[in-house]
């Protein structure tokens, strides 16, 4: 049940991020409170994962996925292409993730 908390703390805290972008710095109401709540809810979910999933894994998981989605659909909406390097760097960060899914004893599946 962890790593379904995990892909919820994923999802809402990129909703999180893309609200906080479209709230201009906290001066659209309904964008800041999605914001707040969209963080709330991934702290909340992240939380309940630390019960089964190793905090260091868990939040490499959390992060890099959360880093690959938000610039994938920012690139959509935003029209924020990332450079050749941040696409590298991105992958790498992926490849990351599915080695210690893949390989690490650490991992609690």
């Amino acid at each position: 049940m962890g790593y379904w908390y995990l892909g919820a703390a994923i999802i809402a805290e990129v909703i999180g991020t893309l609200a906080l972008k479209a709230s201009d710095g906290f001066h659209h109401t309904i964008s800041s409170a999605i914001c707040v709540i969209g963080y709330a809810t991934a702290f909340y979910f992240l939380s309940l994962v630390l019960k089964t999933v190793p905090v260091g894994i868990a939040y490499a998981i959390w992060a890099g996925m959360g880093i690959v989605l938000i610039a994938l659909i920012s690139a959509i909406f935003y029209k924020e292409l990332p450079d050749l390097a941040a696409i590298a760097g991105m992958s790498l960060i992926l490849c990351g993730v599915v080695i210690i899914n893949v390989f690490s004893k650490t991992t609690g599946h």
